[in-house]
């Protein structure tokens, strides 16, 4: 079965068990299995042995995977301790005396969702207990909230190279420098760049459609939420500290970022020499990611109690409650990285490398237009972004695509799996972007799907032309053009309509 069509189908397994199941983690466990069951000659005493010993331990005792789950548990930890300090909530309470104007009101959300990079779910439940007595003061609907927390969660992190998201591109893919990749396919990856930019627009020329525009209508005459019911706030992300302010959730943030650039050039060799570009591209993320991480973390707990705005036991408290808030993704990570290392003993890379060697150079071109389709229905049905690149994202690396062509590839790949994760009602993100908002859900979805449903097709136009042109600029102007065109056009025909 080496390098033959049998070596895809254990991930083609997952795929379509996920699709029927809407359940990624089974359709994962199902997938491995029968990669065991390949590569042993269906022996199940064999294959049982080689699940675990070459699967799940062989991964999990991967250093680099190991520096990944720490940099996630990590990044868990210091989300709870930002909230229990209440810097969070200095934030909103900030906002609410400062900002004095509807339009003001949307671009703070949405420059709050953007400070809040490192990880997708902080960013849904924190955004919106921030900014939901700010947003509501100034007659923002509860479905435009939950579209802006969504809008700036997956998006966001998926084009910050420190985020729980760049941590888990690295580490789903295997024999090649994954962070790197991750940083030379931001400028490519457009559904995501150009939601960011739909926001802005949206929101400096008062743009709204589809059933969005009904929602905003009647909030504006005090109606917040049109139809559906309210979801209730469970209190979990509350604060403990009254003595929060703006600095307790501006600072953590920065010493991360700060921490982690310095933990990933260490080890790329930045302090014996080696210029700042070298050190970055050459670096080993996952051990420069969890050592910065890790001095963040001591930085914000000895900020926090020299503040005396968290104690020490309350300090402690949120590591277990961190780790907790991690567990989804590290077990897809767990999955996917067994998958990938089954999968790749049957020869997959090499069989699918074959075979694109061997196309249509115009069936090349077209890679990343059909990647980003086929992520796109994928995320879509099983409602993870996550669980759909760690099943892709293995193969596409391991297609021997010409020039620049493998990193647009990864990028389309990328940009669909938040595309469908963003369009999905099962979806964790738009679960929790629409309890973060206090929205009905079923509304939320309704009314973000027109928005969504439009960057994507623009998205589809620009890797078309990408996957032949392969100038990072002039695919991002040439989209961002047709997106002006789209909008505007929308407004200019809704104006007209009224």
């Amino acid at each position: 079965m080496y390098a033959t069509f049998w070596s895809l189908v254990p991930p083609l397994v997952a795929i379509i068990l996920a699709l029927i199941t809407k359940e990624v983690y089974s359709s994962l466990f199902v997938g491995i299995v029968t990669a065991a069951l390949f590569c042993t000659g269906f022996h199940v005493v064999t294959a049982y042995t080689t699940m675990f010993n070459e699967g799940f331990i062989a991964s999990l005792a991967d250093s680099s995977h190991v520096g990944i789950l720490i940099f996630l548990v990590i990044l868990g930890t210091i989300v709870v301790l930002m909230n229990k300090a209440g810097g969070s909530a200095a934030y909103g309470k900030w906002a609410e005396e400062k900002i004095k104007s509807r339009k003001g009101t949307l671009l703070a959300t949405f420059a709050l969702g953007v400070l809040i990079f490192v990880d997708d779910y902080f960013n849904c439940l924190t955004v919106g207990s921030v900014m939901r007595p700010v947003t509501d003061k100034h007659n923002v609907s509860r479905a435009k909230l939950a579209y802006l927390i969504d809008a700036t969660a997956a998006p966001v992190c998926m084009i910050a190279p420190i985020s729980s998201w760049a941590a888990a591109v690295a580490g789903v893919v295997e024999g090649e420098d994954g962070l790197s990749l991750f940083i030379r396919a931001i400028p490519y990856n457009l559904y995501s760049l150009l939601t960011i930019a739909t926001i802005i627009i949206i929101t400096v020329f008062d743009i709204d459609f589809g059933l969005m525009k009904k929602h905003e209508d009647n909030a504006k005459n005090g109606d917040l939420f049109t139809s559906g019911t309210k979801v209730a706030d469970d209190g979990s992300f509350d604060a403990i500290s009254e003595k929060g302010k703006v600095i307790d959730l501006a600072f953590p943030v920065a010493v991360l970022i700060g921490c982690c650039i310095a933990g990933m050039i260490y080890t790329g060799g930045f302090f014996e020499g080696e210029s700042f570009v070298n050190a970055f591209a050459n670096c080993d993320a996952p051990l420069g990611l969890s050592m910065g991480s890790a001095a963040a973390l001591l930085v914000t707990i000895l900020f926090y109690i020299c503040r005396r705005v968290l104690s020490f036991k309350d300090c402690m408290d949120a590591f277990p409650e961190g780790f907790k808030a991690m567990i989804s993704p590290i077990l897809i990570l767990s999955f996917a990285w067994t998958l990938s290392s089954l999968t790749g003993k049957l020869g997959a890379a090499e069989y699918v490398s074959g075979i694109f060697e061997g196309s249509a150079a115009g069936l090349t071109g077209m890679l990343p237009a059909i990647v980003f389709l086929v992520a796109i229905f994928l995320a879509f049905s099983t409602g993870t972004s996550w669980g759909t690149f760690g099943i892709l994202l293995p193969i596409v690396v391991g297609i021997n695509l010409p020039g620049n062509l493998l990193i647009i590839t990864i990028a389309a790949c990328l940009a669909g799996a938040v595309c469908g994760d963003h369009c999905s009602p099962i979806s964790d993100t738009t679960i929790m972007a629409s309890a973060g908002a206090q929205c009905d859900h079923i509304n939320h979805v309704s009314t973000q799907l027109p928005y969504a449903m439009l960057v994507a097709g623009v998205s589809f136009a620009g890797y078309c032309i990408a996957g032949f042109i392969r100038n990072p600029w002039a695919i991002l102007i040439i989209s961002l053009a047709l997106l002006c065109l789209a909008l505007f056009g929308i407004k200019k025909f809704f104006s007209a309509a009224d």
